[in-house]
């Protein structure tokens, strides 16, 4: 097959990586990657959020099959026209992607079909928002309802930060993301990602993964879109994931079919473990990151097939294989991430890391002549393998120490809860 990998980031190029691997690809290219991608890939620079241009640049190429990784391509319905154009495409429709594209569609859509989450209220305007957090106190969570880029959510411990977080979202700072917001009571647990194949019928579930949203360790400081990941996650125990594949999950995939508008893609379930038992946070409509980075380098089997048995809806018979390790990366971002920073410093010494226990993947990446330059906030993904949360956190670390990128940052503890763990 040639395939055609839509995106930019570290997921795209793990998803990418992967795919190379695979003998029944015949040749790859990624639109419109990135500085790590060309060593893999033919990139190709086309303004992926003009789908005209994405269509005929598939066009020229001959592309036989699309995988799209962004989210806000998913939202956008790029899967639909790809596939009006006569494209095989691994991207859910427009309609099921509001999974992610909505909160309050996810949120329905649970109450519609009796899956457990937290309690909650959607607001259009900031004076009725406002009232509700006075007199529902805090801790208490603010979403925008539209997509942010990961940072639309404000776990708010009082009523001040709630305030705040309402009046960011009233006033623009996620743009028509923010022009309606849901919020939710504060669930007490500890949060896991689920990720699950779908071919509108067919579930195939993959593995389990923790990210660290907040940039700075201990788990403080501003959202972002992720600062790492390891998988998988044994704080999941073999119940809880039974429970949410019964609960959660497949009624959400019954659900969707149910209203004529089938789930075909990988279903990324952000679960809260609480004392009642998985609750649903939110679903994303395609695979995360930097969760892809650490599920990608755990993954034995041969993505490339499991990605078009899903688009096609002939995922039924398909298994998939892991290696018995864990798997760590650690996200190396530019300083004043996720606020404003700086692009173009020049990075040293990221390449020639990759060895079969470390691959160094991509995000905001790009090369000038044999320089290679951060183009983003979220730059490069240093992941690691190891037979424990441990050994593959040191082996990710040696990675990040390698590295010479004065105005890069990176947190130090990621694995942090897992690692307690083992160590008790």
């Amino acid at each position: 097959m040639r395939v055609l990998v839509i995106g930019s980031g570290g997921r795209e190029h793990a998803l990418a990586w992967k795919i190379a691997q695979s003998p029944q690809l015949t040749k790859l290219f990624v639109m419109p990657g990135n500085g790590g991608t060309e060593a893999i890939a033919e990139n190709l620079p086309v303004d992926i959020t003009d789908h005209a241009a994405v269509i005929s640049a598939a066009k020229a190429q001959n592309i036989d099959f699309v995988v799209v990784g962004p989210d806000a391509q998913v939202v956008a319905g790029l899967g639909d026209d790809l596939r009006a154009a006569g494209f095989t495409c691994f991207c859910p429709s427009k309609a099921a992607g509001q999974l992610e594209g909505s909160k309050s569609f996810t949120k329905a859509l649970c109450d519609e079909f009796d899956i457990p989450t937290a309690g909650y209220a959607r607001f259009e305007d900031e004076a009725s928002a406002l009232g509700y957090i006075y007199t529902q106190g805090a801790p208490i969570v603010i979403k925008a309802d539209g997509l942010a880029a990961g940072k639309g959510v404000t776990v708010a411990m009082s009523v001040e930060e709630a305030e705040e977080a309402i009046i960011d979202c009233f006033s623009g700072a996620f743009g028509a993301s923010g022009a309606a917001v849901v919020i939710e009571e504060f669930m007490e647990g500890e949060e896991v990602s689920l990720f699950v194949l779908c071919d509108g019928e067919t579930l195939l579930p993959l593995t389990t993964a923790q990210d660290h949203k907040r940039a700075f360790d201990g788990d403080t400081g501003p959202n972002t879109g992720g600062m790492g990941a390891y998988s998988p996650a044994p704080v999941m125990t073999r119940e809880q994931y039974e429970f949410a594949m019964q609960y959660i999950v497949e009624p959400t995939a019954r659900g969707l079919a149910k209203r004529g508008t089938p789930y075909q893609g990988v279903l990324y379930a952000g679960l809260m473990l609480t004392e009642d038992g998985p609750k649903l946070v939110e679903y994303n409509a395609r695979f995360g990151d930097p969760e892809t980075q650490v599920m990608m380098m755990r993954m034995e089997s041969d993505l490339l097939p499991l990605l078009h048995a899903t688009a096609t809806g002939t995922l039924g018979g398909h298994d998939v294989i892991w290696k018995d390790a864990y798997a760590l990366t650690v996200i190396m971002a530019t300083k004043g991430y996720p606020g404003d920073y700086g692009k173009g410093s020049e990075i040293n010494g990221a390449d020639g890391l990759d060895t079969d226990d470390l691959t160094v993947f991509h995000a905001g990446t790009k090369r000038d002549g044999g320089r290679l330059l951060a183009n983003g906030g979220r730059v490069l993904n240093i992941t690691a393998l190891g037979n424990s949360v441990r050994e593959a956190q040191n082996r990710a670390y040696r990675g990040v120490d390698a590295v010479d990128w004065p105005e890069g940052f990176s947190r130090r503890d990621i694995g942090w809860r897992e690692i307690a763990r083992e160590q008790t």
